[in-house]
C-alpha cells in the first residue's frame, strides 16, 4: 500500500541537522487559515506577521480560500522550491499541510521543515511538543529552530463504497468521538465560539449516543470484541481541546497508541472527569490501553472516523505508521528533554 511506498522512500532520504534555524536565510512559506479559531487566523495575522519580522524570519504568506486549499498550497510551495513551511491555523490546517507533503513528488516529506503558530480552536497538536499558544513564543521556537522527526499515521477508511487513505499528524477518533466532531462542525457553522464548546458537546451528546458492536485487532491479534463507546488512535497525546486520551503516546516510537472506551454510565465518569485532562485516563476501569504498529477496527453497524479533528468516512478502519516521517519545529524544553534522553513526549 501507500505506506510501504513511503517507508521504502524514507530509507533513501537526506536528513536535516537536528537544529535548523532560520539563520541560513531560508525563506518560509506561510500558510494562513483566515477562518481558523472562528476568524482568529485573519484577525491576529498582522500581530503574528510583526513577530516574524521582528525575528528576521523571511516569509511569503498565502491565505487559504477553501477546504483542502492548504494541501494544494503545500504541493505548490514544495514544487517552487520551499523547504520551510509555517502553518498559521489549527489542527485541521496542519492535517492538510501534512497530507500535502505526502502528495507532492519533489522531495521526501521529511526534507521539508514544518512549524506551527496555533490559532485554532483546540490547538491539540502543539501541546505534545511544548509549543506555546502565545504567538511571540511560537515564533521564538521557529527562530531557535529545534527540530524533531515525528511519526505519521496512515488511515484507511470507507467512503461512498471506496477505500480512501489519509495521513494523520495527531489523533484519530472513532465512534462517539467522531459523533461529537460531527455535532461540533454544525455548531461551528452556526458561528458559536467557545473554548469549552467541545466539552459541552461531549456531555450533551453522551446521553444520545448508542454504543456499537466493535472488533479491534492490534498487530493481527484480536484485542476487543464487544460493545464500544469510542476509540482514540494516535501519534500524540491530546485531542478535543486538551483531553489527554492517549497520555502515554510517544511521537517518535514507531507505535500507535490506542484507547478503547467501553460503555460507561455518566455518573461513573462525572467524579473522574479530571482524569481525562490530567493524564490519568487509564485509572478509569472502562478505558483500555493498547499499542501497536497496525490497528484494524470493524463494527456493525458502521461507525464514523475523524482524523486530526476532520470528519472522514466509516469502518472498516486500518491504521499503520510511518516512523519519523515529518520534520517539525518543537519547543526548546521538549527538545532539551529529548537530547537528555528523557521521555521526549511529556505533554504539559
Amino acid at each position: 500500500g501507500l505506506g510501504d511506498v513511503y517507508k521504502r522512500q524514507f530509507t533513501r532520504c537526506a536528513m536535516f541537522p537536528k537544529s535548523s534555524g532560520p539563520h541560513s536565510g531560508a525563506k518560509w512559506f506561510v500558510i494562513v487559515n483566515p477562518v481558523a479559531g472562528g476568524g482568529r487566523g485573519l484577525d491576529h495575522f498582522p500581530q503574528i506577521s510583526k513577530h516574524l519580522r521582528d525575528a528576521h524570519i523571511r516569509c511569503e504568506p498565502v491565505f487559504t480560500e477553501h477546504k483542502f486549499h492548504a494541501t494544494e498550497l503545500t504541493v505548490t510551495a514544495v514544487r517552487e522550491g520551499y523547504r520551510h513551511i509555517i502553518v498559521v491555523g489549527g489542527d485541521g490546517t496542519l492535517h492538510e499541510v501534512v497530507n500535502g507533503l505526502f502528495i507532492q513528488q519533489e522531495v521526501c516529506p521529511d526534507e521539508v521543515l514544518v512549524a506551527v503558530v496555533a490559532v485554532g480552536t483546540g490547538n491539540d497538536w502543539v501541546r505534545t511538543f511544548g509549543i506555546s499558544n502565545r504567538y511571540r513564543h511560537a515564533v521564538q521556537a521557529i527562530s531557535e529552530g529545534c527540530s524533531f522527526l515525528q511519526d505519521v499515521g496512515v488511515v484507511s477508511y470507507e467512503e461512498a463504497h471506496y477505500r480512501q487513505n489519509r495521513y494523520m499528524a495527531n489523533v484519530a477518533g472513532a465512534g462517539f468521538d467522531a459523533h461529537v466532531v460531527r455535532k461540533l462542525s454544525h455548531l461551528k457553522k452556526k458561528g458559536r465560539k467557545s473554548r469549552w464548546r467541545y466539552t459541552w458537546c461531549l456531555v450533551r451528546n453522551f446521553f444520545r449516543y448508542k454504543s456499537t458492536g466493535v472488533k479491534v485487532w492490534v498487530d493481527g491479534r484480536l484485542v476487543y470484541n464487544n460493545l464500544l463507546l469510542s476509540a482514540a488512535v494516535g501519534i500524540c497525546k491530546f485531542n478535543g481541546g486538551g483531553l489527554q486520551q492517549l497520555p502515554e503516546a510517544v511521537a517518535d516510537d514507531g507505535m500507535l497508541d490506542l484507547s478503547l472506551i467501553r460503555p460507561v454510565h455518566f455518573w461513573h465518569l462525572l467524579f473522574r472527569f479530571h482524569y481525562l485532562f490530567n493524564g490519568g485516563i487509564y485509572r478509569i476501569r472502562h478505558i483500555l490501553q493498547e499499542r501497536g504498529s497496525c490497528i484494524r477496527i470493524e463494527s456493525s453497524p458502521e461507525i464514523s472516523v475523524e482524523v486530526d479533528g476532520e470528519l472522514l468516512g466509516e469502518t472498516p478502519l486500518e491504521f499503520s505508521i510511518l516512523h519519523k516521517a515529518v520534520r517539525i519545529v518543537v519547543g526548546r524544553e521538549f527538545y532539551d528533554r529529548q537530547e537528555r534522553g528523557e521521555c521526549p513526549c511529556e505533554g504539559k
